[in-house]
């Protein structure tokens, strides 16, 4: 059993059964040990930004790391962007990056790089591995990091002669380090403090935005009053009819100001005080007023679900919560298609447990309206702001849940960044419904050259934000990646094909003309 047996056995011992992967020739001997090693499913993607995101999408679902396979510091420098978004979601992933051998780095050879300085930025955990003999404890101690509460992203550098060396087998899997419980000294400090604020909001991110954390927040607010609320991009959201509503901070500056003017006191859960996305003139970064008291109920590492339970207990709470979502289908509409109109169709026939992958930008705040007493589901955002995350993310997903629908809603701008993950969707016959909604713009950054101040904006400036000239073809795009696609441009054909795409599985793309 050479090295890179040695580390996928391991992997497939400690529970990581799926590798998402873009090799090279320094990963060759882990491609060659998924032929030799049972237990390890392995997912192509053509560009490594596919991969990473790919690997963010099944963490956030599947609750258990994915490993990634990248090669040299070149690859892992592709697959960055998604690496920082799923930093930002605490995604628990394992990713192995190949080296050059041990023995070749002192040549300088063209691929060469420092792949830690350029995983660091991203990675909770670092480790190159020096012998054959240490690989499969090695990959046994990033499992270990990476599922450590909250979850984060554990990097394992691979030189390709501690793959093809003999390694003595594989790890018995570390025991998983938990989430820490919340002190009851804590939770009754927080609910001394609820008693006595006259206007009170909990901010909730992490697990507690699951079924079990938001009901424990909808009897906290029944009883007390405060306002529920998670982050503008939340990496998992549970909602829909029967779940306990949460209210989304918005996300320019000032409306979050307004959101929280009369607040004084929030709660964190998981979170951290909201700020502003960038800095803009004459406008706050911070957003909570300075004479609110915020207290954390429970910092990432710490259970919040279990802490929100406690504090329901601790406020005597009564056993029903309150801002259950009820069963509210959109009628379908008529009219002009835009992004409000296909909001209401996408709601009307949303199914139960679908997961939807949002990267819509400025056209998902109809579907984000009339979503909102859909029939169950979940929701994952963009985490860390970095655009091209919602195909790869509903890939994944679609991996780590096969038994639900994954739709996908993408503007037209972002999903050019990693469009290469329809091709795995069709290689892999993914339940993935992606639905583009093509205005041609960066429509948002021309919200935010007004906002930052950039006057009279001229012909040079505008183009910069223009995807006219040439008008990019979606349908073309999605088959000659191998996935049924249509374009639509009225109401009535939107919902024509939405609805057949969510009763039929299978990888679909719809362009929605705007």
């Amino acid at each position: 059993m050479n090295g890179a047996e040695s580390l996928v056995h391991t992997l497939v011992n400690c529970g990581v059964d799926v590798c998402f992967t873009n090799p090279g020739t320094s990963e060759m001997h882990f491609v060659a040990a998924l032929d030799h090693v049972d237990g390890m499913r392995a997912i192509l993607a053509l560009f490594e930004g596919v991969v990473t995101g790919a690997a963010d999408g099944y963490g956030r679902m599947a609750g258990k790391p994915a490993a990634t396979l990248l090669h040299l510091g070149p690859g892992l420098a592709n697959g960055l962007a998604n690496l920082h978004n799923a930093r930002r979601a605490a995604t628990p992933i394992v990713n192995i990056v190949g080296d050059h051998a041990t023995f070749h780095a002192q040549y300088d050879a063209p691929l060469a790089t420092d792949i830690a300085s350029f995983a660091r930025p991203v990675s909770g955990w670092i480790h190159a591995s020096t012998s054959s003999k240490t690989v499969a404890p090695d990959g046994a101690r990033a499992v270990q990091a990476a599922t450590q509460a909250p979850g984060q992203i554990a990097t394992l550098i691979l030189p390709a002669d501690t793959a093809w060396q003999e390694a003595d087998g594989p790890a018995a899997p570390l025991p998983r380090v938990e989430a820490a419980q919340v002190s009851s000294a804590t939770v009754d400090g927080v609910a001394q403090l609820l008693r006595s604020a006259k206007k009170s909001a909990i901010l909730i991110r992490g697990a507690a935005l699951q079924p079990r954390g938001l009901e424990a927040a909808g009897r906290i607010a029944a009883k007390s009053g405060a306002r529920l609320l998670c982050d503008t991009f939340a990496p998992r959201l549970s909602r829909g009819a029967g779940i306990v509503a949460v209210e989304r901070i918005p996300y320019f500056a000032e409306q979050i100001v307004e959101l929280l003017k009369d607040l004084d006191l929030l709660v964190l859960v998981g979170a951290k005080p909201p700020v502003s996305f960038f800095a803009y003139p004459g406008k706050p970064s911070w957003c909570t007023p300075e004479s609110c008291q915020i207290h954390y109920l429970a910092h990432p590492h710490e259970n919040g679900t279990a802490a929100l339970e406690s504090l329901a207990e601790a406020i005597s709470a009564a056993k029903e919560p309150a801002g259950h979502a009820e069963l509210k289908r959109p009628d379908l509409p008529t009219g002009r298609l835009d992004a409000f109109t296909a909001g209401q169709i996408i709601g009307h026939f949303l199914p139960e447990h679908a997961i939807i992958a949002d990267e819509a930008a400025t056209s998902g705040l109809g579907a984000a309206m009339f979503t909102a007493n859909a029939r169950p589901h979940d929701h994952l955002a963009l985490t860390g702001g970095s655009i091209g995350q919602g195909l790869p993310v509903a890939t994944g997903a679609a991996v780590a849940c096969p038994d639900r629908k994954v739709v996908c809603l993408h503007g037209d701008g972002g999903a050019m960044y990693t469009l290469q993950a329809l091709w795995t969707q069709a290689r892999e016959r993914l339940d993935v419904t992606t639905v583009i909604f093509a205005n041609h713009s960066y429509a948002i950054l021309n919200f935010e050259l007004m906002r930052m101040g950039a006057e009279n904006p001229g012909p040079k400036a505008l183009s910069m934000l223009d995807l006219r000239n040439p008008e990019l073809s979606w349908t073309d795009l999605a088959r000659g990646m191998g996935v049924e696609a249509v374009r639509v441009e009225t109401t009535e054909d939107f919902a024509k094909h939405f609805d057949d795409a969510m009763r039929h599985p299978g990888p679909r793309l719809i362009e929605v003309a705007l």
